[in-house]
């Protein structure tokens, strides 16, 4: 975009900015955001579209968007936990949101007037913004080995929620007693999401927040604060619902075959999954190896057996399948509709549509981790040590311990029925 069609595009969206809030959405005409801004009728639809375009770049424009998945990658790196994640994005989603405070009344109080496209152009805004949030919670989630009761999307809508929610009571109401202050609501967002949206093992609930001020009045012990924080909830699944997910898998296409197979014969995280290309496979007929780049770098072999069944051989498997019928020249191991590299969210969505129908024995939904759980088990069922499974899947042996007492009952739950088989 050149420079001038660049500030005729600010200028008409500072204009619609400030008309938007002034008068409302509604009353609000593109010849009048056209004459502030000192351009054609003509220029804003050639932009724009429409009003409802206009609209949706003002948001977009506004600190609620701008530069959202951005800025939320670079706080990946400067989080150290949930907590802290969880509080900073609120934070900063609230005070952005507070520099539009007359759009936001307009945006709220005439909503039941927009038209069918103005209100989808909302909606595909705050879907894409919603989408950039579960990415960076799902980040921090899959760091920390926590297990999400709901998945980062639905947990993201419910953040996101809250917080608008908030911002139309203060904007809208005066003199309530719903909270003490913004401080009393984000301790309260905080601590319902890190007790209500993820758990580690036992069933406990992760909250460093309540740990921290445990440990500040009665000298928790550390052992008591590792167990409490670090410990994932070890969900790995059963033999026959891994192969009813491969199976669906398989009759969905080459490459959800080959992503079925790929997380549960090498248990690689997503993020791991769709930051793989083409020339990271090392396949001959006495091994079949990825080269992980992202996260811990290191090497991992993709597995022929999978739960007592073998999915073809180390020339010959679901992966190799795939990238053999790929016509295009795109270096990524696996692909979006588009023919783009497949992102984090879309892997997600390709695994919810391959488990569809299929529960985990509790009767919950299948979420995508457990390919891993299961295979961090099943190598340690198999006879590998710790130490070993460190190095190939990047965890350290303090969080591989509940996947080693994990692989110990069910070898023990397997002994006692061959023992009772026998006699």
């Amino acid at each position: 975009m050149s420079r001038t069609n660049s500030s005729t595009r600010q200028r008409l969206i500072n204009a619609a900015l400030e008309l938007f809030s002034s008068q409302g959405v509604t009353e609000t005409t593109t010849r009048q955001i056209a004459e502030l801004a000192q351009v054609n009728e003509v220029t804003l639809f050639r932009q724009f579209g429409s009003k409802q375009g206009l609209l949706l770049a003002v948001i977009e424009d506004s600190a609620v968007f701008t530069h959202l998945g951005e800025s939320l990658r670079e706080q990946v790196d400067r989080t150290s936990n949930l907590e802290q994640a969880l509080r900073t994005y609120a934070s900063d989603r609230l005070q952005a949101l507070e520099q539009i405070p007359e759009l936001l009344r307009s945006v709220v109080g005439e909503a039941g007037r927009y038209t069918i496209e103005n209100r989808r152009a909302l909606g595909r805004g705050v879907t894409l913004a919603n989408g950039e949030v579960a990415r960076f919670l799902a980040t921090v989630i899959e760091r920390e080995q926590l297990h999400p009761r709901i998945p980062p999307e639905k947990l993201a809508s419910l953040l996101n929620g809250m917080l608008f929610g908030y911002l139309v009571i203060e904007l809208t109401s005066e003199f309530h007693e719903l909270w003490d202050s913004r401080e009393d609501f984000l301790n309260s967002l905080v601590e319902l999401f890190l007790q209500g949206a993820v758990a580690t093992e036992d069933g406990l609930q992760v909250n460093r927040l309540t740990v921290e001020r445990s440990n500040q009045s009665s000298a928790l012990q550390p052992s008591t604060y590792q167990r409490s924080t670090l410990s994932p909830k070890v969900a790995d699944l059963p033999t026959s619902v891994v192969h009813s997910i491969l199976q669906q898998a398989k009759k969905q296409g080459l490459q959800e075959y080959a992503l079925a197979y790929l997380l549960f014969g090498s248990g690689l995280l997503p993020l791991e999954v769709v930051a793989l290309e083409r020339v990271h496979q090392i396949s001959d007929e006495h091994q079949h190896l990825l080269q992980v780049t992202h996260g811990a770098i290191r090497q991992v072999p993709v597995n022929q057996w999978i739960m007592g069944k073998r999915y073809g051989s180390y020339t010959r498997n679901p992966l190799g399948q795939w990238l053999k019928s790929r016509k295009d020249d795109q270096s990524a191991m696996f692909l979006n509709d588009k023919g783009q590299p497949m992102s984090e969210e879309e892997l997600r969505a390709c695994w919810q549509q391959f488990t569809s129908g299929l529960l985990t024995p509790e009767g919950q939904p299948l979420f995508v981790e457990q390919a891993r759980h299961t295979w961090c088990v099943e190598m340690l069922m198999r006879g590998m040590d710790l130490e070993d499974l460190s190095i190939l899947s990047g965890w350290d042996s303090t969080q591989l311990q509940p996947y080693a007492r994990r692989a110990r009952e069910k070898a023990a739950l397997e002994r006692a029925l061959r023992l009772d088989q026998k006699a």
